[in-house]
């Protein structure tokens, strides 16, 4: 696999590639070792603009002289509502130095979660990137009376707002600079008191079940895993990396910011959500990491661009895919690839591979990462036949990302890898739970001790919610979440992520639910994907004047019920979906269905859309 995907470089070893046993120590080692190598990029009116690591060294130095001017002590929360922007980084990391607790806020919450995050953290310096959040902050300040100072990324606009607990960024580190001068030692004296025990983020999980949980984690547990990364996948100062998930979230916070912190990797940051496959097409990651809705988007958008090619495309497109199928098929047999196979490997790729590569973004990418969602087999089979291997990883908020990983030649699509070597991983042989134990789980929740019993045990390991299998290789697979695994009213246990799965497949439908518990039968709430249904109705003269009337079209449901026929072939009699709902109103992230990584929640849709869902039982 090594000789036809280019995977040299992804084994990894225990050299230690910055010193330091707390973030904010590695961190400012870095900046002296690395000096004016390039570490940030972000694009301001379609230009690329770098941040050298002495550059980003000296902004987070103005912040945090700024912080300790408005007298932010140490073991303070910080909280940070804003979108991925450079700003976040910089923030985060100008909190850290100081000794603080640094809290993301999703900048999709509502005013009222606002209020609720940052009461329960204690918050008293919260950053805002606009207008737009700061209306939040405003509507609910008074409510927080721990609140001292509202700091403003972006202040166009709000030049003249005149407010003795607003100060923009600028006029933050502007402050700094007079505090360094006065104090120069200040910051390094903060540095070197913080010890790795230190309590140093808070990730909140979501709220679905409950009040939100804010996850401790500890100056050691966030260097183990930036460590740990090192060993299962490394990366150096010469990989570019694409950040755009939420940087509240743990997969962005630990694996883009902190890791490419440690290995020196270039964090790229993209426009906006919306620019994604523009910018990572400019980007061209050698190192991609997503979650499966992108890898999900990139393949229907290839899918509906070779529908709509030549004869002769179509045909090279399908001809190479065969070819890296049966590529695919030999390694993960564990078979050598013929000579004249991996031939015609090469020529499938000069042909249409390599151009479908391009198209996405990764031509460059010598491994994708997937993670934080199960996602289709078949779906990392087509990336593996395109020439990336694709490397599926599992972790929670609660293990500081990664837990288990995939290495290269060890890939089974559908499983979740091995267990990473900083933790054990283990099924527990009574439930069939999955349970984990190391130095990267989590402290506990902030202000909920009977959460934290319930979930870490008096041993020390940490029960998941995942139900799983291990095989006799050590690789791990998810069968499903504990409280998500149906039981239909005949006694037979189904698993639906599975079915899920091969429902997101199709270029049509970009999230499905399955229901069926204590049911005689299964059905499923659909979200098409707008763009490409839309695309399908206009190509067809199917007449729609908005997002509901598309989903109501008779055309339309004849073609998601084609794909729906599609995916039952692949499971028994008992675990096909006999009918199926469209979701007929347009959902973002700021709506409640919808998790900050854009997947229906699971128990809400299924209150929310009851009397649909019992319609689909009638009769």
């Amino acid at each position: 696999m090594a000789n036809l995907w280019d995977t040299a470089g992804l084994q990894g070893n225990d050299r230690i590639v910055v010193p330091g046993d707390t973030v904010p120590r590695i961190f400012w080692n870095a900046v002296q070792q690395r000096g004016d190598t390039v570490w940030l990029r972000e694009k301001e009116l379609g230009i690329w603009r770098s941040w050298s690591w002495s550059q980003t060294g000296q902004a987070v130095r103005e912040i945090a002289h700024g912080l300790m001017a408005l007298g932010f002590e140490r073991g303070e929360t910080v909280s940070i509502l804003a979108n991925t922007v450079v700003e976040w980084v910089l923030a985060d990391l100008a909190v850290l130095s100081c000794g603080g607790v640094c809290s993301g806020i999703y900048p999709t919450d509502a005013a009222s979660q606002v209020h609720y995050l940052c009461e329960d953290s204690r918050t008293v310096l919260l950053f805002v990137e606009d207008d737009e959040q700061l209306d939040k902050a405003l509507e609910v300040r008074d409510q927080l009376p721990l609140l001292r100072k509202i700091v403003v990324f972006d202040m166009d606009g709000l030049h003249g707002v005149q407010d003795e607990r607003i100060i923009g960024l600028d006029a933050l580190r502007a402050l700094g600079r007079e505090h360094l001068q006065q104090l120069p030692q200040a910051l390094e004296q903060r540095v070197a008191a913080i010890q790795p025990e230190d309590l140093a983020i808070l990730v909140y999980t979501s709220g679905t079940t409950g009040r939100p949980k804010g996850a401790m984690h500890s100056q050691r547990t966030l260097v183990t895993a930036m460590h740990g990364y090192n060993l299962t996948g490394p990366q150096d100062e010469t990989d570019e990396r694409m950040c755009f998930l939420p940087l509240c979230h743990i997969a962005e916070r630990m694996g883009g910011e902190y890791f490419c912190l440690y290995a020196g990797s270039k964090l790229n940051f993209v426009e906006n959500p919306d620019t994604v496959p523009e910018n990572v097409r400019e980007i061209a990651p050698t190192v991609a990491v997503a979650v499966p809705r992108v890898w999900e988007k990139f393949y229907s958008a290839v899918t509906i661009a070779i529908k709509e090619s030549s004869r002769l495309q179509q045909l090279a497109y399908g001809w190479g895919l065969s070819v890296g199928m049966q590529v695919v098929d030999k390694v993960l047999a564990g078979q050598p690839v013929p000579s004249s196979l991996k031939l015609k490997f090469r020529i499938a790729r000069v042909l249409a591979l390599d151009n479908v590569r391009k198209m996405i973004g990764i031509h460059r990418a010598r491994s994708c990462i997937t993670g934080a969602a199960p996602i289709s087999p078949d779906l990392v089979k087509w990336y593996m036949a395109l020439g990336v291997p694709m490397a599926e990883v599992w972790g929670m908020t609660e293990t500081g990302g990664i837990s288990t990983y995939t290495p290269p030649d060890r890939i089974r699509p559908g499983k979740i890898g091995i267990a990473a070597p900083w933790n054990e991983v283990r099924i527990d042989p009574a439930t069939g739970e999955i349970l984990v134990r190391g130095p990267n789980v989590f402290m506990g929740y902030l202000n909920q001790p009977e959460k934290t019993a319930e979930t870490i045990d008096a041993e020390g390991w940490l029960h998941t919610g995942d139900v799983g299998t291990v095989d006799d290789e050590g690789v791990f697979r998810i069968t499903d979440r504990m409280k998500d695994i149906i039981i239909t009213a005949g006694g037979k246990n189904v698993t639906p992520t599975e079915i899920e799965n091969e429902l997101k497949f199709s270029p049509y439908i970009t999230d499905a639910v399955v229901i069926g518990d204590a049911r005689p039968y299964l059905v499923v709430l659909i979200m098409i994907d707008q763009e490409n249904v839309e695309k399908y109705a206009q190509d067809n003269d199917v007449p729609f004047s908005n997002y509901t009337s598309l989903t109501r079209a008779p055309e339309v449901r004849a073609l998601i019920q084609a794909e729906v026929d599609r995916a039952n072939t692949k499971f028994a009699r008992v675990e096909q979906i006999k009918k199926f709902h469209l979701i007929e109103s347009q959902l973002t992230a700021e709506d409640e269905e919808l998790t900050p990584t854009m997947k229906l929640k699971r128990k809400l849709v299924q209150k929310k859309y009851a009397p649909q869902i019992d319609a689909m039982y009638v009769g």
